[in-house]
């Protein structure tokens, strides 16, 4: 469902941005008495109430029981992170421990990022990631198709790494026939076969789409699947600060904490998760509770931001924790290590510290 978020007023953005940062805080449902007593909202009772009453209607709050207290819906969050967060200050303590873990002269990539997990876990309180750059020696030696119907098929891609074979179920906007994903199984084996992710281009991709002049619009989606793909072979993941989440209500479930551990220890769904976000984009993503990929994380927010050098991707850090998560703290915390990152990187990083995996 759509809301327009141009109709919260003024006073519905106070309340909403109140009872957000409360509920953060206190991890309870919260009322017009709160608000008025704690957060100095200078309406009365009543007044609130309605409002709170009107942002439930609206799908920004939700009432868990039957009490009077509320708390936020995910389109809540997602207004909150997108509107009404402010710059989270961090403390003297904060910022030394920040510089101290990450101002050291590093020359491994994989060291910076994890001391990068170590600082953001130890400042947020939440879980960290982070994410070790790929290696572009990585290649599919062999392609094979396997036609389901006329917008559905499935890529198999068989690594050079230790024979490694994945599956793809690509779904299509449009219609083709068994012989067009036939035919791409051969233009895929003659064009790609063997090519790091690097080295696939533009003039590549024409070069396919000449080669199939029936279907030409099917080579830029196989093309998205692939790159997908050597993105989940060569990517490493790593985690800091699991055992944080044990404080937080939200995973007071033994049987959904044990799958989101069990998602951590298998790291395949996560990889693949964070695989797909665009690698050119260097904006901090936010991903809220269903907006993630993988389904145990329903009751989670992921944050999460890829680190350039010159215009490369060299890596990516990022936050898991509940949905009642400080956001101004942990974007504020990650915006602030990927400076330092950056800033590190430039200045300190040997020629041979971006060098790439030949094993």
């Amino acid at each position: 469902m759509d809301f327009d978020t141009t109709e919260l007023s003024e006073r519905k953005k106070l309340i909403l941005k109140s009872i957000i940062e409360a509920h953060i805080k206190l991890g309870e449902p919260v009322g017009s008495k709160y608000l008025m007593q704690e957060a100095n909202i200078p309406y009365s009772s009543a007044t609130i109430r309605n409002e709170m009453a009107e942002l439930e209607q609206l799908g920004y709050l939700e009432q868990p029981h039957t009490s009077a207290g509320r708390v936020p819906s995910e389109l809540g969050y997602r207004f909150y992170v997108d509107s009404l967060v402010q710059q989270y200050d961090m403390t003297t303590k904060e910022a030394a421990e920040l510089n101290k873990m990450l101002s050291v002269k590093m020359s491994e990539i994989d060291k910076i990022l994890e001391n990068a997990t170590k600082v953001a876990s130890a400042i947020t309180n939440y879980t960290a990631l982070s994410l070790r750059p790929r290696p572009s020696s990585i290649t599919i030696r062999r392609y094979e198709t396997v036609y389901l119907d006329s917008r559905n098929f499935v890529l198999v891609m068989i690594a050079s790494t230790q024979d490694t074979v994945k599956t793809k179920n690509v779904k299509l906007p449009f219609d083709v026939t068994k012989e067009d994903i036939a035919k791409l199984s051969e233009v895929l084996n003659g064009v790609l076969s063997g090519v790091g992710i690097d080295n696939i281009n533009i003039s590549l991709m024409m070069r396919m789409e000449n080669e199939m002049p029936d279907c030409p619009e099917l080579v830029g989606i196989v093309v998205k699947s692939i790159y997908e793909t050597m993105n989940e072979l060569g990517a490493e993941i790593k985690f800091e600060g699991v055992n944080r989440l044990l404080q937080y209500p939200e995973y007071k479930d033994i049987d959904k904490l044990q799958k989101m551990l069990s998602a951590f220890e298998d790291k395949n769904d996560i990889v693949k998760a964070v695989s797909t976000i665009d690698q050119s984009d260097d904006e901090t993503k936010v991903f809220i509770g269903s907006e993630n990929m993988v389904k145990i994380m329903d009751d989670s927010t992921l944050i999460y931001k890829n680190l350039k050098l010159n215009g490369k991707t060299i890596g990516a850090i990022g936050i898991i924790g509940p949905c009642r998560m400080d956001y101004s703290k942990v974007l504020s915390t990650i915006d602030k290590l990927s400076d330092e990152i950056n800033h590190l990187c430039e200045n300190n990083l040997v020629p041979g510290a971006l060098r790439e995996d030949k094993d």
